[in-house]
């Protein structure tokens, strides 16, 4: 099943439970995917709505740090558990360790040694581990390797 008709599926459900919440967050990501298809005038593979989504969860999560320090517990409440919903539809993130050995292979495999030749380790592991490991981990753990 592909993560459109999945998304399609629990729309279904959720309003067929009567969760407004879930549904209208579920609408809003079908609306923005909706609109890429438009505007590319194309049909979205797995992997192009898994950036929407991620785009999507880490703009709620920026709004809900704002609201926190706005002493909005309510907005940030709202922001927080629609990043949730939006969470489950993306890929089980690499763990700590995983990341590790993942990127030590790629450091390996692209011949670099030191901090210099960073831009050609994250080149290669932002396309390798796309959805599975945001850019800002995999920057951080790169550094780490190559000694920053």
């Amino acid at each position: 099943m592909s993560l459109k008709e999945q998304l399609q599926n629990d729309l279904k459900e959720a309003m067929k439970a009567k969760d407004t919440f879930k549904r209208d967050t579920i609408r809003f990501l079908m609306s923005a995917i909706k609109q890429v298809e438009v505007d590319t005038r194309k049909e979205l593979s797995d992997a192009d709505i898994i950036k929407i989504i991620q785009k999507s969860v880490k703009q709620r999560e920026e709004a809900a740090s704002q609201y926190k320090e706005g002493g909005r517990e309510d907005l940030y409440e709202k922001e927080m558990k629609e990043a949730q919903i939006l969470k489950s539809y993306l890929p089980k993130q690499l763990g700590d360790e995983e990341l590790e050995e993942k990127l030590k292979n790629i450091i390996t495999e692209v011949g670099a040694t030191s901090m210099k030749d960073i831009g050609k380790v994250m080149g290669v592991a932002t396309k390798q581990l796309a959805g599975v490991a945001d850019g800002k981990r995999i920057n951080q753990v790169v550094k780490k390797l190559l000694g920053s």
